[in-house]
């Protein structure tokens, strides 16, 4: 398996570099078609403008947003020159997560960066939270702090539930790169450890099928999945982490789980989310 197209998401108000990077190493070692995408609107001020004034201010700041994703469009190809198989660029004036979620139709994989729980711009960059759940496809989120697409170590976060084997089988193009795969379990209450091992069991056997050799770790406490999964990933020399996305709609918004939010907003190593 592989990604055939992988799609990267650029902000307009940060920088891209660790994310570029990433991105074109992944294309280097998958072969793939890349993407590019970025969207943004025009924020007006808070203040009142009318007539010919509140024009003009349009305009000239939409003609910075233009200006802006020209050089976008030309550190993406220059990032990609000699790494992807073959390049696109996409981008429009219109809220970013929206234009991104529906443009993810044409491609495997999302390549994002890591909010490292900050307040992003909805107006200026396509986040993690909003893509996690929308974009029906998974997410490779890239902290700004990583530099390399690490696939020494893996980490599978696993749940027994529909997100998680959905991540688990979306990952592996990644996971048939990995030098080692280590698939942990965190049971929820004492007891449980055994009920774990078994569903590990049964995923290690199915990686096996596809050419896969991992190894299951269900330590012995319980609970706080978070310090756990944090643990094992210190422990393991992670890379990546591999995990399903949760969540709940409040308002406009969608309010993630713990560790879903944690594996976004974290800034050690990148995380593959599926919904």
């Amino acid at each position: 398996m592989t990604y055939a197209t992988a799609m990267v998401s650029l902000a307009v108000d940060q920088p891209n570099d660790a994310l570029l990077e990433v991105t074109g190493q992944l294309a280097g070692q998958l072969s793939g078609r890349v993407i590019g995408v970025a969207a943004a609107m025009f924020s007006p001020p808070m203040y009142f403008l009318d007539g010919t004034a509140s024009q003009r201010l349009i305009d000239e700041g939409e003609a910075a947003i233009r200006r802006r994703m020209a050089q976008l469009e030309g550190q993406f190809r220059a990032a990609m020159h000699g790494r992807a198989k073959d390049i696109e660029w996409r981008s429009a004036l219109e809220p970013p997560a929206r234009f991104v979620a529906r443009e993810a139709r044409a491609a495997d994989l999302v390549i994002v960066s890591g909010d490292g729980n900050a307040i992003l711009d909805p107006f200026a960059v396509a986040g993690p939270s909003d893509l996690v759940l929308q974009a029906g496809r998974p997410l490779l989120v890239v902290p700004a702090a990583v530099t390399w697409l690490d696939l020494r170590s893996v980490l599978i976060a696993w749940k027994d539930c529909p997100e998680a084997r959905r991540a688990v089988a979306d990952a592996l193009p990644l996971l048939g790169k990995a030098r080692e795969v280590t698939v942990a379990g965190i049971a929820e209450e004492e007891g449980g450890q055994a009920a774990v091992r078994r569903q590990l069991e049964d995923v290690v056997h199915w990686l096996s099928h596809h050419g896969i050799l991992a190894r299951a770790q269900v330590p012995e406490r319980c609970g706080n999945a978070v310090r756990e999964l944090d643990r094992i990933a210190a422990d393991t020399g992670a890379g990546v982490v591999v995990a399903g996305a949760y969540g709940r709609s409040r308002f406009r918004e969608w309010v993630l789980g713990g560790v879903t939010q944690h594996l976004i907003g974290q800034t050690a190593r990148c995380a593959l989310l599926s919904r």
